[in-house]
């Protein structure tokens, strides 16, 4: 494996030159490539399928570092200049799985004599190309290629679009200081008086979440709420409205029910109405558990608001906190002063080190921005990969978190690299935070180590896209253990976190569970029924599918779904994240009670996470548990058990 890793530019005035040259430089091998694939040489079954690799690569390395740029970069010039050539990469790419020359060419070569020969990554490549050609429609007549093409493209246009105009609808709001009643003490003192006498919070994370979840003002909360779900309407609203239609059409041309069902051809569901089912599913079993749980959020907020007869999507997090301390000993001001920033970084690092046989050494190499922390990744002394962190808001950067493909490695050709971007405050987190911290490292490490295959279309995270979440919602488990935390999680005087805290916070974390699945599952429901049924009035559809799953109500007059980035990348299948819940629930229980046990991490890492898209993630699975995943490890979670 060689141990060179891409070279970013040293300077401020060379990044317009590397997000233009070399994603184009790519793109033109790409094109290289396929003319190769279709100037009528003969070739080996093998041969061919090593010259679509070339294609496969030389698209990857135009539009993943375009795409990360688009997103992080301080320039806006940059920025769009990234987004530019990542459509472009897309477009190419749809351009090819429309090719009726390519699906010939592959169709031929599955039919030869030698196809029995290729080994089980050969047959799998082979297999899914010409399963993806014909998704994306090559079996059309020309007209109706000619309109896939023009689809594809559109929707590609709009989903950067509306991730744009999240990214850059940072809101804010002014406030007198005694509204921000039962923030912490370092958070006001971060937030000073102006001349006017009032205090300014944003949309941006490091407001956001800790004034939903301390503020005693009621209204305090409702305000920085509704900014936030319309922090992109809106200007969203007909961007999604446009992209649900494009997304209906495809479908329909397709051949399909709906965009679901496109969706889940090359998912572990399989089908809409899989999807369908499985929401039920998880609907009847939280359903009794939220009721209760609900009855006990509603009367404690009545205490506060003796008119209130719905507890808000405003209201959810402060009400659990505040149950949470008083009935089960847990003060959440209490726990972050345990958790800065730093610490925590290093404790990530060294846990997943420890637990996955791993090495992180810091690098000084130039980067987008000062904030950026780089690590190349070893094992067994050797480099393997290079990880960035970007962890702090700033205007013009993505404002959720999220792991990125930098680099798609390659074996053998280049090393894999990966991008964490997180909007963390840059002194203490919150508990939430660590844990969105852990499960978002969780996918960086994940690429990392299954970044090493022969194939790019089966290297780093390229499992089914209802698996890909598993593995990252396994290892937030880490951060509700008492021995892992004491670890990192200090006060100021160097105390680490007491281990009955950490019980406690185990057993207060089981009380409202049940809600917040209601909460995810109002979210899913979302995104699966715009795109099955394509309402005509989207926020009236959005907030009747939210209301009528959770009991949560959503603020009236929210327009939240034009801030609900996941309807572009996930589209109709947020379902995911529960489907992907119950494996990792499942995968949990080979550890037992040692969640440090080198053994079973080991065999984790090798059974799981190596292999990358090698195999299909039913298999990882069984590799691994040595059976078939069930829902009852979900179950009893769910439960509190």
């Amino acid at each position: 494996m060689t141990s060179e890793l891409l070279a970013l530019p040293t300077s401020a005035d060379e990044w317009m030159e590397f997000v233009t040259t070399r994603p184009d430089a790519f793109l033109a091998k790409a094109r290289e490539h396929v003319a190769a694939l279709k100037d009528g040489t003969p070739r080996t079954a093998v041969e061919t399928l090593n010259l679509w690799n070339e294609v496969t690569w030389s698209l990857k390395s135009a539009g993943s570092p375009s795409y990360v740029l688009s997103e992080c970069h301080p320039d806006p010039a940059v920025r769009d200049a990234g987004s530019e050539r990542y459509l472009a990469a897309v477009a190419f790419e749809t351009e090819l799985m429309l090719d009726r020359d390519l699906f010939e060419l592959f169709t031929n070569t599955l039919a030869t004599d030698e196809a029995s020969d290729l080994t089980a990554e050969e047959s799998r490549l082979l297999e899914h190309t010409l399963r993806d050609l014909r998704l994306a429609g090559v079996g059309l007549d020309d007209a109706g290629r000619a309109r896939a093409q023009e689809l594809a493209d559109r929707d590609s246009q709009l989903s950067v679009e509306f991730n744009k105009n999240i990214r850059d609808g940072k809101r804010s709001m002014r406030i007198a200081p005694d509204a921000l009643a039962g923030l912490p003490q370092d958070f006001i003192d971060n937030h000073p008086v102006d001349d006017d006498g009032l205090i300014t919070l944003t949309t941006d994370y490091p407001d956001y979440v800790p004034v939903r979840e301390y503020a005693t003002n009621r209204d305090t909360r409702v305000a920085i709420s509704k900014l936030y779900n319309d922090l992109a309407w809106p200007a969203n609203d007909p961007i999604l409205a446009e992209l649900l239609d494009v997304r209906r059409e495809r479908a329909q041309l397709l051949g399909f029910g709906d965009w679901s069902d496109v969706e889940t051809a090359t998912r572990m569901a399989g089908s809409s109405a899989n999807v369908d089912a499985f929401l039920t599913r998880v609907d009847d079993a939280s359903r009794d558990a939220a009721a209760t749980e609900y009855g006990t959020v509603l009367a404690r907020l009545q205490q506060e608001v003796p008119h209130a007869t719905d507890v808000t999507t405003a209201d959810l997090a402060y009400l659990l906190n505040t149950i949470r301390r008083e009935q089960y000993d847990v003060d959440a001001q209490v726990v972050r002063s345990y958790f800065t920033f730093t610490a925590v970084m290093q404790g990530v690092l060294d846990l997943t080190g420890a637990l996955l046989g791993l090495e992180y050494h810091p690098v000084s190499v130039p980067t987008w921005h000062d904030d950026v922390h780089v690590f190349d990744v070893a094992k067994a002394g050797a480099t393997i990969g290079r990880i960035y962190l970007d962890m702090h808001p700033r205007d013009g950067k993505f404002n959720h978190a999220a792991c990125f493909d930098l680099v798609v490695g390659r074996d053998g050709v280049e090393l894999p690299e990966g991008v964490l971007m997180c909007n963390f405050a840059r002194g203490t987190m919150e508990h939430d935070e660590v844990t969105t911290f852990l499960h978002e490292f969780g996918h960086l490490v994940h690429a990392i180590l299954a970044g090493h295959q022969r194939f790019t279309a089966q290297s780093g995270i390229a499992t089914e896209w209802d698996f890909v979440e598993a593995p990252s919602q396994m290892l937030e488990e880490w951060a509700w253990d008492a021995d892992v935390l004491a670890r990192f999680a200090r006060n100021t005087q160097g105390e680490a976190i007491p281990a009955a805290l950490v019980e406690r916070m185990r057993e207060a974390d089981a009380f409202g569970r049940a809600l917040l699945v209601r909460r995810q599952l109002g979210f899913a429901r979302v995104s699966y029924q715009l795109h099955h049924d394509v309402p005509a009035d989207i926020t009236a559809a959005a907030a009747h599918w939210v209301d009528t799953t959770s009991p949560v109500k959503n603020l009236e007059g929210s327009h939240f779904a034009c801030s609900f980035g996941h309807l572009t990348g996930y589209g109709a299948s947020y379902y995911t994240y529960q489907w992907s819940l119950v494996i990792a629930r499942d995968l949990l229980t080979a550890f037992g009670d040692d969640l440090m046990n080198e053994t079973v991490a080991t065999r984790y890492r090798e059974s799981v996470l190596e292999p990358g898209g090698t195999k299909d993630a039913a298999d990882l699975v069984r590799d691994f548990l040595g059976r078939e995943y069930t829902f009852d490890a979900y179950r009893d979670w769910l439960s509190g058990r």
